[in-house]
């Protein structure tokens, strides 16, 4: 497998490749160094962003509610 994209790489690192591109771009860190390099900086990636824990702001779902509760009054 020549020629391996980053996109490549984040198939391989999330399991979504065939046996045939498994085994091509294991075949393929074997032997290149750079390569292996962009897998390591995509894997710290990939952890960071599993790591991030986001939530909507209190008054961001107030909004919403409130919203709601208006809507709900409208229709009864």
């Amino acid at each position: 497998m020549a020629n391996l994209t980053p996109e490549d790489l984040l198939l391989y690192l999330y399991k979504e490749t065939s046996e045939e591109q498994t085994t091509a771009i294991e075949s393929a860190l074997k032997q290149d160094w750079t390569l292996r390099e962009k897998l390591a900086v995509l894997k710290t990636s990939l952890e960071r962003l599993n790591g991030i824990k986001k939530s909507p702001s209190t008054r961001a779902i107030l909004n919403v509610l409130n919203y709601a509760r208006k809507k709900n009054e409208v229709v009864n």
